[in-house]
């Protein structure tokens, strides 16, 4: 069985929901169940969980974790040999997710932008793996055990941001490994983009600027985000240009030169093309 991944579209990033501590002693077992409709992330403290989910079988032993996804059958391999302590985070979604094994996953950016009005950063999390050096030694698990028994009102925005520090170091752990330098200069190009998308960008001003060759940029990019720099360029601009169209009474040709466009008749072609509407019909949609 391949390292598994579990991708989550952002924002809005996934929200903690609630959170215990289990003990097993030997001879017990996590109960078998279906689309329990929640993600169930495992974190074993002492001994070893025995879980199968629909095809795959894990023996998960202290200091790693597990994530059981909502769509999917669990049940229990076997009992546990021995005392066994786990906490469980139980959170939710609203986003896009999805799951693969080793190569990134790419979310649909024009789905997303539609829905939440930015584009999607994916976090990456492995579904079964040993806890992140950083997470170990955070002691944020046991935080979240201690708000749990405190007041809701006090608790639930510590909750949240505690949650989403342990996400985050999960996800950037996974730019530690050989993936890292692709996803270094993905994200070097991605920046530079989005700082100078309204100025005139080419290939070769890509490649002076960040000082690799534009094909070694392409290849990073399509690794990463699945989308040529040029392509990242075009989108970044239209979503820039839905923006301008909504918040601002720019004309179409001043929305066009703000957002890098060479003309008023490109970008409203370009629009029509990725949009489906042009952007007159997008700015009325969505007047009174």
């Amino acid at each position: 069985m391949g390292l598994s991944f579990i991708h989550f579209a952002a924002p809005p990033f996934p929200y903690f929901l609630e959170c215990n501590r289990t003990v097993y002693q030997p001879g017990d077992q996590h109960p078998n169940r279906s689309h329990i409709g929640i993600f169930d992330l495992l974190i074993v403290e002492q001994g070893c969980l025995f879980i199968g989910e629909d095809h795959n079988q894990w023996e998960v032993s202290a200091g790693h974790t597990l994530l059981l996804l909502p769509d999917r059958y669990h049940y229990s391999v076997k009992p546990c040999d021995e005392t066994t302590s786990f906490i469980w985070i139980h959170f939710h979604t609203l986003a896009d997710w999805s799951s693969s094994e080793g190569g990134p996953v790419y979310i649909n950016r024009e789905t997303h932008f539609r829905q939440f009005l930015t584009p999607p950063y994916t976090i990456r999390v492995p579904q079964f793996g040993p806890l992140p050096d950083p997470f170990e030694r955070s002691g944020q698990a046991e935080m979240l055990l201690q708000l749990s028994t405190g007041r809701r009102s006090s608790a639930v925005w510590q909750q949240q941001r505690i949650f989403e520090e342990m996400l985050r170091m999960m996800d950037l752990a996974q730019h530690d490994t050989s993936e890292s330098h692709a996803v270094e200069i993905a994200e070097q190009t991605e920046t530079y983009i989005r700082n100078h998308y309204a100025e005139p960008l080419s290939n070769a001003s890509l490649a002076d600027a960040l000082h690799f060759h534009y094909n070694y940029l392409t290849r990073c990019m399509k690794r990463v985000y699945g989308l040529t720099p040029m392509e990242y360029l075009t989108d970044y601009r239209l979503e820039q240009a839905k923006l301008l169209l909504l918040k601002t009474e720019l004309s179409i040709a001043g929305i066009a030169e703000r957002t890098g466009f060479e003309s008023a008749a490109y970008f409203s072609r370009r629009f029509a093309q990725q949009i489906g509407i042009s952007p007159l019909r997008f700015r009325k949609r969505y007047s009174r």
